[in-house]
């Protein structure tokens, strides 16, 4: 639909010519990125096809073209439709190639868990994009003629494993197992290629991506440092203790928080959500947060440094709680201690380098130890205690003023901003409007009950799944339009809007946690997991 709207040129609004100009008349869609997901935009039943846009009625003045607005709503929106909607008019094959893919990557997804992988990636994929600004695949051609050639993803054998899907049949690619894995290489050879495609990977594509089978857990994140960033009443104790004149670290909260604590508090309230895997680029972190080596540990005692770094940690993050982590590394050799596999990178192509990885770690002259960070006693050794938080008694306050969203990661209540610029796996405009409009919800859910429930003194956790759950059951009932679309509780009007896509409940929580307003309660701590065999059970978890 939104492709034969440009095609035809309905997407033009007149303009210029001042007050007594021609304006309008253009037809506006939101337009479908490489990415499948829940939109409320086209809504598919098997009674009827329901096509939301906007359409805005050409003028001069506060006077209406009524040529103009013919040769839209007459001409060109039924041209659009029939060349759309109706299955003459469309590819069969091509459609059922679209259903069948979407199948098989879901059914891929699906069984990560049981093969005790975090992520696959088929071979034959294609990782590199157009550009930086441009999400489509490579083009063979394109690059071959900038003297670039693209290169295909081909699984090293020691790490390469065959899956079955349901259309497709067998696939072969790499497997990323459980615990830590390190991607590594020089300069402009892939890392981040990789990882970018992983963290996008929980997502389906549409055929002819080029990631189509590149699958992690619905439950994976991509963290970073983020400094400036607002944090409340977070327990980054786990990672950072004995802060300067006794402040708190087991509350912390900021309103301007460094790279080390946006760190540290963008992992922990990940564990607050759920996730099972973290994504990390050590060129988006906080260094001091990533590593201490040993020389840096004798001038400043520990005593005297609050930051236990994330090398000390990754390994327990797994053992104790069951989390893995991927991390690309480039610069620090330290954590070849702590992986449990290595991927290097040359020229786009991967390979196992864990052996070798493993040789040069065991033979440094480097005194480094994971399991001798340099704690001070308090700090204790495994991961630590963390406790969790409430949303506070007056439940959720959103800032006054128009609400609006600027590009895929800003929401905007007036003055006031909600920056959700790392929260890197939000892929559409439509996905951040859906969480603008859940949060405005869930304000007005404190003073009211409404769909959402009463927010106030819920657990962080528990509101932000209910949330998602909530968006996803409504897909059962009937609502305003007649639709069954889970997206229609956020519109802010009695009629249902075309422009939200759903978001995960990672996203959601991460836009909750840079709300400003937002005011919370600290729980007590839960119960730990520990990783047996694979399998997570319940420990008792103790302070220390």
């Amino acid at each position: 639909f939104h492709k034969l709207v440009t095609a035809g040129g309905l997407d033009v609004a007149a303009g210029g010519g001042g007050w007594h100009g021609s304006k309008g008349g253009d037809v506006s869609i939101d337009k479908p990125s490489q990415n499948v997901l829940a939109r409320s935009a086209v809504i598919v039943t098997p009674q009827f096809i329901e096509v939301r846009c906007l359409i805005a009625l050409p003028g001069r003045g506060r006077s209406i073209e009524g040529g103009r607005a013919e040769a839209a709503l007459v001409d060109g929106l039924p041209r659009v439709v029939k060349g759309a909607l109706f299955a003459e008019s469309l590819d069969g094959k091509a459609l059922r190639e679209h259903v069948d893919s979407v199948e098989d990557q879901q059914d891929l997804r699906s069984q990560l868990d049981s093969l005790g992988l975090v992520a696959f990636v088929a071979d034959g994929a294609v990782l590199p994009r157009a550009s930086g600004v441009d999400d489509l695949p490579m083009d063979a051609e394109k690059a071959r003629s900038k003297g670039t050639p693209l290169v295909r993803f081909e699984s090293p054998p020691s790490l390469r494993v065959e899956v079955e899907v349901p259309h497709r049949g067998r696939l072969t690619g790499m497997g990323i197992g459980r615990g830590v894995t390190l991607i590594c290489g020089g300069g402009f050879h892939g890392k981040s290629t990789l990882l970018e495609a992983l963290q996008v990977g929980c997502y389906d594509k549409v055929p002819g991506d080029g990631r189509e089978f590149v699958c992690v857990s619905e439950s994976t994140q991509k963290i970073r440092a983020e400094d400036g960033r607002f944090v409340e009443g977070v327990d980054i104790s786990p990672f950072i203790q004995n802060l300067p004149f006794k402040k708190d670290s087991t509350a912390f909260r900021s309103e301007d928080a460094s790279g080390s604590t946006s760190q540290a508090a963008n992992i922990m309230e990940a564990l607050e959500t759920g996730v099972s895997c973290l994504l990390v680029d050590e060129d988006t972190c906080a260094t001091n947060f990533m590593i201490r080596d040993e020389k840096m540990r004798q001038l400043v005692g520990a005593e005297k440094e609050p930051i236990t770094a994330f090398i000390f940690k990754v390994r327990a993050l797994y053992e104790e709680l069951g989390v893995s982590t991927v991390i690309v590394v480039g610069g620090c050799g330290d954590y070849f201690s702590v992986a449990d596999r290595v991927l290097l990178l040359h020229e786009f192509s991967v390979s196992d380098a864990t052996e070798k990885a493993k040789s040069i770690a065991a033979s440094s002259s480097s005194s480094f130890d994971s399991k001798s960070n340099g704690e001070s006693k308090s700090q204790g050794g495994g991961f630590g205690s963390f406790a969790l938080r409430a949303v506070s008694r007056r439940g959720i306050e959103v800032p006054e003023g128009k609400k609006r969203e600027e590009e895929t990661r800003a929401i905007r209540f007036g003055d006031a901003s909600v920056d959700l610029s790392a929260a890197e796996q939000l892929v559409e405009a439509g996905q951040t409007r859906a969480i603008g409009e859940l949060l405005s919800v869930l304000a007005r859910s404190s003073s009211s009950s409404g769909s959402f429930g009463n927010p106030a003194g819920q657990p962080v956790k528990d509101l932000v799944a209910s949330s998602h759950d909530t968006l996803i059951n409504a897909a059962k009932r009937k609502v305003p339009s007649g639709a069954p679309h889970c997206l229609d509780l956020l519109a802010p009007y009695e009629y249902p809007s075309g422009r939200f896509a759903l978001p995960r409940k990672h996203e959601i929580a991460m836009a909750l946690n840079r709300l400003r307003t937002l005011r919370t309660e600290t729980l007590d701590p839960p119960p730990k997991k520990r990783a047996v065999d694979g399998e997570a059970e319940d420990t008792e978890m103790g302070r220390g």
